[in-house]
């Protein structure tokens, strides 16, 4: 059977519309990804003890890239049997998948890859219908 998948990425949510000879089905994974981490505390404190009640950047960093590459190698294993895959959404997501996914090997299965701003799950599997049904 052959697949031909659309997903719609960002940092936050990830739709796939897979698209086969019996039909066609959606999923949804959700990143628990926080990018902007909120520090502790109602008021910015002033003097020598703040830096010592805030987390140093880069260990900000490295948890926010540790939450996203738990959050990718689930997308990866939802869309790794798909022959054709259509990456598709507002920022940044896609291409850090497209990585991802060439670092997999799965790099040519990628058939595109587009900036869309946000969509509908109705709006977005129009779009890998139609995208699949031309080419």
């Amino acid at each position: 059977m052959r697949t031909k998948l659309g997903l719609w990425i960002d940092h936050r949510k990830a739709i796939v519309v897979a698209v086969t000879d019996k039909g066609e089905e959606i999923g949804l994974l959700i990143s628990k990804v926080e990018k902007q981490l909120r520090r502790s505390g109602d008021a910015p404190l002033k003097g020598h003890y703040e830096s010592q009640l805030l987390s140093a950047d880069d260990s900000r960093q490295r948890t926010f890239t540790g939450h996203l590459n738990i959050y990718y190698d689930a997308v990866i294993a939802s869309i790794r049997d798909a022959e054709s895959i259509l990456i598709f959404g507002p920022g940044e997501a896609k291409d850090e998948l497209k990585e991802r996914l060439e670092g997999n090997n799965l790099g040519g299965r990628i058939v595109g890859i587009e900036t869309v701003d946000k969509m509908t799950e109705r709006q977005i599997a129009a779009k890998v219908r139609k995208y699949f049904a031309v080419s």
